[in-house]
């Protein structure tokens, strides 16, 4: 920070009294020197560089401070219990997402996706075993006509309506012959119970077709049933997987990490940290800004930050969160923000100066650096203007520094001339001569 903000707020606090009394003094000691000029010694004007001051609109902000969060903090912890047989990460190191941070013994979780694989096949071959009793290719529709068995009994129910069909008809050509006395009663008796006796294998064949196509499906259940089993078979293998990858412990997000408690050898639960890991890019800014500037923030405002470690660099950001309810103690609202910080320059817990750029502007007067004066005795800060070629000593207050040019707030007008050299030899009413 330069010598001018640095004192700056000092100045705004500096008793008006005692800027008049150096005035006063200044003023005595041109009088002194009148005197000598009245006993014949006259004071040559005083060569000196001019500019003239100029005014224009400038951003506003408004200033507060805060400490430096992480985005992210995490505990991150195993998801089963285990012995810790590898730690790859130490404290301060950055890393990816998916990286590997730690890694528990995994003997156990090996075997039992071994054991789970071994059940799936057996689960599978059911499953073509009774595909294979049925005639079905793997993977293949249930059609129950395409069963040997069914088509067996279709056939001899086929064949049994043929015999009925033939019986039927002879049954009924003879008794025609019988009513007309062409044939005797006894050999239309043979006929019917022919017919009687093929209706009745028919129905026997029938009932027998309908029992293999009823067998058929109970097979075809059988199957499903089987099916369902490899499915369970396959979700265990899914969870004894799951379990041997949770012996690998990963990174969540990038990030730093800040704590590594365990070592190899320690046996660790889910409720054990393995590292504490920070996301730092961005990283969070919770500033305190007073009670009367908080309607005027709004999400997305631009933030600049300034830290002690880096005085010379401004980090910038916008806001993401106004808190809407005002600390009764500290009569201020936290306001969140985040900053970029892909270098990780920016650490958490840091103490952070704040600066919101706000909508509207405020119009300041800029003159040159070279014309300001410290006055050490009263703190304050001097320009002289150039009136009629006579220097006029104003007490201003200091804004913002802008390259070589530095923000008056008070004490000095747009347009007027002011000196910029040889200033510790001008005082109140000394004459001057411009010099380019």
């Amino acid at each position: 920070m330069s010598l001018f903000a640095k004192v700056k707020s000092s100045a705004l606090i500096i008793p008006f009294i005692l800027a008049i009394g150096s005035v006063a003094c200044n003023r005595s000691a041109a009088r002194e020197e009148n005197g000598a000029v009245a006993s014949g010694a006259e004071l040559p004007p005083v060569a000196v560089t001019t500019t003239t001051a100029v005014a224009r609109e400038v951003s506003s902000f408004i200033q507060a401070t805060g400490s430096l969060v992480a985005e992210e903090t995490s505990d991150v912890a195993p998801q089963i219990s285990g012995q810790v047989v590898a730690t790859l990460v130490n404290v301060g190191a950055f890393v990816r997402q998916g990286a590997v941070i730690a890694r528990l013994d995994d003997r156990d979780a090996r075997l039992r996706v071994e054991q789970a694989r071994a059940n799936l096949r057996q689960t599978e071959a059911a499953v073509r075993q009774a595909e294979a009793r049925l005639g079905l290719r793997g993977g293949g529709g249930f059609n129950a006509e395409t069963i040997p068995e069914v088509r067996a009994a279709r056939a001899n129910y086929e064949q049994a309506l043929a015999e009925l069909q033939l019986a039927e008809t002879n049954e009924k050509r003879y008794r025609e012959l019988v009513e007309t006395g062409d044939v005797a009663r006894n050999i239309y008796d043979q006929y019917r119970t022919q017919r009687d006796t093929a209706r009745a294998r028919a129905n026997s064949a029938r009932e027998q077709l309908e029992a293999a196509i009823n067998a058929a499906r109970q097979n075809n259940e059988a199957i499903r049933t089987a099916e369902a089993a490899v499915e369970g078979a396959r979700a265990q293998l899914a969870i004894a997987q799951k379990a041997l990858s949770d012996t690998v412990i990963r990174a969540p997000y990038s990030g730093y990490i800040s704590n590594r408690p365990v070592a190899v050898g320690e046996y660790v639960t889910p409720a054990s940290v393995i590292v504490t890991l920070l996301r730092t890019n961005p990283i969070k800014l919770q500033a305190q800004v007073p009670e009367a500037e908080a309607p005027f923030i709004r999400p997305g405002m631009s933030v600049s930050v300034e830290v002690e470690a880096f005085p010379q660099r401004r980090f910038a950001g916008r806001v993401v969160a106004v808190n809407p309810a005002i600390d009764p103690a500290s009569r201020s609202a936290i306001v969140e923000a985040e900053i970029e910080n892909g270098d990780n320059a920016l650490r958490s817990g840091m103490f952070a100066k704040v600066r919101i750029l706000r909508g509207q502007g405020q119009r300041v007067v800029l003159v040159p650096r070279a014309a300001v004066l410290r006055d050490q005795s009263t703190q304050s800060y001097r320009v002289f203007v150039v009136q009629g070629g006579v220097a006029r000593l104003r007490v201003v207050q200091l804004g913002e520094e802008e390259g070589d040019m530095v923000q008056i707030i008070s004490g000095v007008n747009d347009g007027e001339v002011v000196a910029t050299s040889n200033l510790p030899q001008l005082y109140e009413g000394a004459k001057i001569r411009p010099v380019s």
